[in-house]
């Protein structure tokens, strides 16, 4: 009697999906560390392996679209952390996870979101070579983005006053560690660039643990980098610190020093440089006046009278008045020659009508009486090719008594031992035709009126 009131059974789909609905739940957000064991890549680009420990293993599935943002490949026998959906596979009834992120065991976490970041950034095309500008050769005014109270920010003054102390230095001050520091350097940087004054930027601060420097690997912080329309310097940290918005930046400076020094002019330099000019400004200058003085002296000397000038253009005005005459005047008697030589053509070119008709009455006759002499030469010899027709014609042969015999097929009969009896043949006279038939060859004395 109590089986009639127990509970219905589950069927196999149901009690996955019950088992897949509470795994989902009640498991999420875990981290699972162990090694990489079975790794296979599928054409598709899902991955599918084992993660296993010294008593147990679960089986997992980095799908194509998640392996994507993996800073590294997997491979077989490593040790990873990895978080994503634990779940069932309904089908099989199989338990697993499908990994969302990936990290290595023992790296950190801070280094798996530094290269993961990295790699998106770089997709992105904000640390491509192309982007980098060129810092001005002469700054005027050069900004700094670091701490008040950082030693960064007095090494870069004391660079900048030895090196160019007539540059004007604006400092933008920002906290370089702690939380949310990327969004201070974020908006020093863009106060900078909305301030409009400096011609290049620093982005600097000392040297610290990765923890330190974090604020400059943050995507805020980059991202005003390489937005920034001032050309940027970044010097955070030492010489083998590496941090994103050293990608960023147009130039990386392995230290503050160091970008101060990269972003400014060093007086020194420029002082000999302009030595060197000023001393080529003398040279040419003094090369230009001695210059000037020999072409003065042989100006001076080819200057005349203007009354002496003035006699020397009437002459050549005389001169060319006379040669333009006598070319005139030969133009005029080459034209009337050629007038007089072409009257003379066109009068022998002339046509003559009455010489012509009278020429062509005559060549008319003449071609009349030729033909009338051809015409009764063709028909003599007509005549003369019809008697030999007449002749030669079998019409004329007929009748003479002669016959044509022809077969049934209409060829002529031309011997007399190609017929058979019985062969009917037609007869051909000169009027009309008629059948015969061979008749069979008889032995013995035949009359001969028979």
């Amino acid at each position: 009697m109590s089986d009639l009131f127990a509970p219905a059974a589950l069927s196999v789909s149901e009690l996955n999906h019950l088992a897949k609905t509470l795994l989902e739940d009640q498991l999420s957000g875990l981290w699972v560390g162990g090694e990489v064991s079975n790794l296979v890549k599928a054409a598709s680009g899902h991955y599918y392996f084992v993660l296993k420990d010294q008593r147990a293993q679960v089986r997992c599935t980095l799908f194509k679209h998640a392996a994507r943002s993996l800073a590294a490949l997997l491979r077989e026998g490593e040790e990873v952390e990895v978080q994503g959906r634990i779940t069932l596979y309904e089908a099989r009834g199989e338990f697993q996870i499908n990994v969302q992120e990936v990290r290595r065991k023992g790296l950190g976490q801070l280094f798996e979101a530094y290269e993961r970041l990295k790699q998106r950034l770089q997709a992105e095309g904000l640390f491509d070579p192309a982007r980098k500008r060129p810092l001005p050769e002469a700054p005027q005014c050069i900004g700094v983005v670091t701490s008040l109270a950082a030693a960064a920010l007095r090494d870069v003054v004391t660079t900048l006053r030895r090196r160019a102390p007539d540059v004007r230095v604006i400092v933008y001050p920002t906290a370089v560690q702690g939380a949310g520091s990327e969004f201070q350097v974020a908006s020093a940087i863009a106060a900078a660039a909305e301030h409009g004054r400096a011609d290049v930027l620093i982005v600097c601060r000392g040297g610290g643990s990765i923890e330190d420097l974090w604020a400059f690997n943050e995507e805020a912080a980059v991202r005003a980098v390489a937005a920034s329309p001032i050309p940027v310097v970044s010097g955070v940290g030492h010489e083998t610190d590496f941090t994103l918005t050293d990608f960023a930046a147009d130039l990386r400076a392995p230290t503050p020093t160091a970008a101060a020094e990269l972003a400014s002019p060093n007086r020194t330099e420029q002082l000999g440089k302009m030595q060197q000019l000023l001393g080529h400004l003398r040279h040419t200058l003094q090369r230009r006046c001695t210059d000037a003085a020999q072409r003065l002296d042989w100006q001076a000397a080819r200057l005349r009278h203007p009354r002496q000038k003035w006699q020397e253009q009437l002459g050549a005005l005389a001169r060319s008045r006379q040669i333009l005459a006598d070319s005139m005047q030969r133009h005029l008697l080459r034209k009337q020659e050629q007038l007089a030589y072409l009257a003379q053509l066109c009068r022998r070119s002339r046509p003559a009508p009455e010489a012509a008709a009278r020429q062509l009455h005559t060549q008319a006759v003449q071609l009349n009486r030729h033909l009338a002499t051809l015409l009764a030469h063709k028909q003599a010899q007509c005549q003369r090719q019809a008697g030999i027709l007449a002749a030669l014609s079998p019409q004329h042969t007929l009748s003479r008594g002669y016959s044509i015999i022809t077969d049934r097929a209409g060829k002529v009969v031309r011997d007399a031992g190609k017929l058979h009896s019985g062969q009917v043949l037609q007869l051909r006279f000169e009027t009309g035709t008629a059948k015969a038939q061979v008749l069979p060859q008889r032995t013995g004395q035949q009359d001969l009126f028979d």
